[in-house]
């Protein structure tokens, strides 16, 4: 008997032995190549359930479109660079910050990096095998080859060429202690909820002692670098007496700070804010304000009018601190203001600020901690007019956790808003899956897209391929290799910011040039990937240019703002075109109780265990027929699959045994003429399978394609094996051949149709038919055929299956088992005309001596009556039990348990022992007598005999009766 389970590890033995997967690219594809794209994961831990539904869709897409008549070249990839990788090793040599790598020296440091990038590549690889996936990871691309980075230099040259790179000093969110930048898609990435503090200070007017503005923050680290006040020249503002002092704020606001203002609070003047715009007040702080060589500070520490000030939250009068926020920088080249920078990049306050010198803005252990002595210095000073806790969203570093800052620094740009409206339009050209990602998730992002900020200050990545003048400050850019070596003389075998820091140019001024020392964002080696994975254009060019973009890609919903939005503006940049033209995005597979996964919580099974449990193909099809393949995310609920695994695995394998206890093992063909309706049926219901799978992958939907091929397996077993069980033993030879061969079809043509989704069950299906030495992934996509789906057959048995289901239910109703037989069914029909065939069928189904159909339904006692039901129908069955019919019921209950008891013992169809019974029962004894000749039909007995002699037997009770049935071998 086979076991699919049992046999998967066999048919992957069988591929590699065989080398499937390397035929499947050699042997002719008419239809052209199909592009793919496989976004290289880190092998810096396991493989996880996100991982496994990513491999699962990029293994189910290229199977379909490779037996569609294409070459589909599947190669993968591993993603080397960055802080992934970076902090791995920060933490195992126990480093604190940046300042320890920089001590061990970036050589040895980055060759730290290089021996731990694929630390864990065996078990990926492993696991990517045990799942069915075809993929060559033997000529695996890696983003730390030279001829990869090469390819990253050559698509940086083609943007610069383009005028879409620049440099700028600008702020942007950082990690403190990575002290590096960080791009939009990966602040957006880092988002959590903290409690933190926010507070009002008060800024007296220099015209007006004991007067002050009111203005609220919420990052009270910042006030060391306020130089002005903001204000909306068009909002209403009041000016409040409480007490000695008097309070500025807007109108619409005050009564917020009622608590604060105390019982009688007066408005003394109400006025637009553009008459406080040019008033001087004193500064917080003088560590900066008191430098007479700052630069602009006859500007600062005045009001401004600002178009950013709104009454929806706070006082109405924003404090401006350049050096940390987009607004505040905007305004402050604005109006010139002092720029007063009192944090370092490692986020800690600068020794001009003395009473906080050298405390860390935002620490990860504790974030309040430095904002509350700055609470407590402005308290002493009379400065603080509020305090409050709060919790707020706050982003932090994707890798380290650690919170960001908003800062002003230098980095280099990709300028996409230059080329945004190209990208929109080129985006136009993309299909997703699901289809609401196009103008939803990414379309929006696609859409507020900013430039790019692409250099970081980190030591393991491709570096920035510029070389500038120590004396004139020209700037060179490279491309490739062959320019830096002929530019510099030297031969160059590894890009690594450790070695191309040390090759210098001479410049034609006289001076030398060296390279910049930033590096490049590990996300532009993602968006370079289709060139640099093919070492274009220094080679396969025109391979590339032909296949040029990808047919399909595939990732989770993360990756909307990272990978596939980076891919599209490099590729509308340097190629006018998308990258890709199929999208199937994925959610995230969360434990059972709708957590994130968690190895330390141990709150879900792993991969390699559920696998060796149930076997792949039921773990990939409980995915891939799960909302996790529209981008929702899904609860992993083992139950949930190993009810796949019982509706798909154990019920087609049981069907195939069942077949290959009768028929041939020989590749069918479809018998010209198909006599009996239930071929006829289920030919067409493979048919209109294949319709809709066929069509539901063309659309790239993954369930849709999936979940029709389980109800098949149903259909095929419940229903279509079931009532031709008899067919297979019967003595009506051409009938028996054509049951076989209509099976035998089925399963073949089936094997081919599950063969993406299932390539394990597919093989051990094929294989039976086709030899050992086969392959169903060498076999083409069946083709159609329309005049196999008879729409009357089909719709005639859609009735009699309603009209069984119902009268099952009638039974269960009635409390009766499906075993005992009864007299009549009843039906009524509106416009459908039953053939006598589906008769004997519904018959034989619901377990009745004879099918009546009438216009009116018999309602006496002892029949009990169903009037629902999707069909025109009404049913009624007699549930009255003579004693010949009370006989039946024991002779069908004793043939089960002798079934039992042989499939207990062992045996096969073939197999004709003498079977046994001892019983004191007269009753039994009599109705065994009566049907004997049936029981020995049903049982493939030799004989059935009152013996006490047998070497398997067992006990059974009969209505009420107690019987031993026994085999003797």
């Amino acid at each position: 008997m086979l076991d699919f389970k049992k046999q998967e590890p066999e048919i992957l033995d069988f591929w590699e032995q065989d080398q499937t997967f390397q035929k499947s690219l050699q042997q002719k594809a008419p239809q052209g190549d199909y592009l793919f794209y496989d976004g290289p994961p880190f092998a810096t831990g396991l493989p996880h359930y996100g991982h496994l539904v990513a491999s699962i869709m990029k293994d189910v897409v290229p199977r379909f479109w490779t037996m569609r008549g294409y070459r589909v070249e599947r190669r993968w990839g591993w993603d080397c660079h960055g802080l992934p990788i970076e902090n791995i090793v920060e933490k195992e040599l126990g480093f604190k910050n940046k300042k320890d790598i920089v001590k061990l020296g970036v050589a040895k440091f980055n060759e730290i990096c290089r021996s731990k990038v694929l630390e864990f590549a065996d078990a990926w690889v492993g696991t990517i095998r045990r799942l069915g996936r075809w993929v060559d990871m033997e000529h695996s691309y890696r983003t730390m080859d030279p001829e990869f980075m090469e390819s990253v230099w050559w698509v940086f040259k083609q943007l610069w060429d383009r005028e879409l790179i620049y440099k700028d000093y600008r702020s942007m969110h950082i990690c403190p202690r990575c002290e590096t930048t960080l791009s939009q898609s990966e602040v957006a990435e880092g988002y959590r909820d903290i409690k933190d503090l926010s507070l009002v200070a008060k800024f007296e007017l220099v015209e007006e002692p004991g007067t002050f503005f009111l203005a609220w923050t919420t990052t009270p680290w910042t006030l060391i670098g306020n130089v002005a006040l903001a204000v909306g020249a068009d909002l209403d503002y009041v000016k409040i007496i409480c007490g000695q002092q008097k309070y500025i704020l807007a109108k619409a606001l005050w009564e917020n700070y009622a608590r604060e203002l105390g019982d009688d609070p007066e408005i003394l003047a109400e006025f637009k804010g553009r008459t406080l715009v040019g008033k001087k007040y004193k500064p917080l702080f003088d560590y900066y304000a008191a430098d007479a060589k700052l630069a602009n500070r006859k500007n600062g520490w005045q009001i401004y009018n600002a178009d950013f000030v709104s009454t929806e939250e706070g006082t109405g009068i924003v404090h401006i601190a350049p050096a940390f926020g987009e607004d505040d920088m905007r305004l402050g080249r604005e109006k010139s203001l002092p720029f007063v920078q009192h944090v370092n990049m490692d986020g800690t306050i600068r020794a001009e600020a003395s009473d906080f010198a050298e405390l860390n803005v935002k620490p990860k252990d504790d974030v309040q901690s430095t904002d509350i002595l700055i609470i407590k210095y402005l308290a002493n000073k009379g400065l603080l007019f509020a305090k409050e806790k709060y919790e707020h969203s706050y982003p932090h570093c994707w890798r380290c956790d650690t919170p960001l800052l908003n800062y002003a620094t230098t980095s280099w740009f990709v300028a996409v808003t230059k080329i945004k409206d190209k990208l929109l339009s080129t985006a136009e050209k993309i299909d997703w899956t699901p289809e609401h990602i196009k103008d939803g998730r990414f379309g929006k992002w696609l859409e507020g897209a900013r430039d790019w900020s692409i250099s970081r200050q980190r030591f393991w990545a491709s570096v920035i391929p510029i070389w500038q003048c120590d004396k004139c400050e020209q700037l060179r850019v490279f491309g490739s290799v062959a320019e830096l070596s002929q530019a510099s003389g030297q031969e160059i075998n590894d890009l690594h910011k450790n070695v191309v820091d040390e090759i210098t140019i001479p410049c034609h001024c006289g001076a030398t040039m060296h390279r910049i020392p930033d590096v490049l964002d590990t996300w532009f080696d993602s968006g370079s990937m289709p060139y640099a994975q093919a070492h274009y254009p220094f080679e396969n060019k025109d391979s590339f240019d032909n296949k040029f973009p990808a047919r399909f890609i595939a990732e989770g919903t993360d990756q909307t703002r990272a990978w596939f939005y980076y891919l599209h503006v490099i590729a509308g940049a340097i190629k006018d075109s998308p990258a890709y033209q199929n999208v199937i995005v994925n959610g995230i597979v969360l434990a059972e109780d709708g957590k994130k996964m968690s190895k330390k919580l141990s709150n879900y099974p792993e991969p390699d265990i559920v696998m060796e449990k149930y076997g792949a193909d039921a773990l990939r099809l409980y995915l891939l027929s799960s909302p996790v393949m529209l981008a929702e995310n899904l609860s992993f609920v083992e139950k949930d699959l190993s009810t796949v695994f019982r509706r798909f695995t154990v019920i087609l394998q049981n069907v195939l045994n069942f077949y290959l206890m009768f028929g041939d093992k020989k590749l069918p063909t479809l018998p010209e003429t198909l006599n009996n309706h239930l071929d006829k049926w289920i030919i067409a219901k493979y048919f209109l399978l294949w319709r809709e799978v066929t069509q539901a992958m063309e659309d790239y939907n993954l369930p849709k394609a999936t979940r029709p091929l389980i109800d098949f397996v149903d259909a095929l077993s419940t229903w279509y094996v079931r009532r031709s069980r008899d067919r297979f033993k019967s003595e009506d030879q051409a009938d028996k051949e054509q049951a076989a061969s209509t099976l035998a079809y089925v399963l073949v043509e089936f094997s081919k149709v599950i063969a993406p989704f299932a390539p394990l069950s597919a093989e051990i299906i094929y294989q039976q038919f086709a030899g050992v030495n086969t392959s169903v992934h060498l076999q083409s996509w069946p083709q159609y055929q329309e005049s196999m789906v008879d729409e009357k057959v089909l719709n005639q048995m859609n009735v009699i299956r309603d009209i069984a289901e119902r009268g099952h239910a009638l039974r269960a109703k009635a409390g009766i088992k499906l075993r005992q037989p009864l007299a009549t069914l009843q039906i009524t029909l509106q416009g459908i005309n039953l053939e006598n065939e589906y008769k004997d069928i519904l018959k034989e189904e619901v377990n009745v001596e004879s099918i009546e159909l009438v216009e009116n339904l018999t309602a006496t006692d002892g029949w009990v009556v169903d009037e629902s039901g999707y069909v025109m129908a009404k049913i009624a069955i007699d549930t009255n039990i003579n004693e010949e019919l009370k006989d039946k019921g024991v002779v069908r209950e004793i043939i089960r348990q002798i079934n039992s008891l042989r499939k207990e013992a062992g045996l096969q169809p073939s197999d004709s022992p003498t079977e046994t019974y001892q019983t004191h029962s007269t009753y039994l004894k009599k109705v065994i007598s009566k049907y004997k000749a049936e029981i020995v039909s049903n049982t493939s007995a030799g004989d059935f005999i009152e013996s006490g002699q047998f070497t398997h037997c067992k006990e059974a009770k009969i209505e009420a009766e107690e019987i031993i049935l026994g085999i003797q071998s």
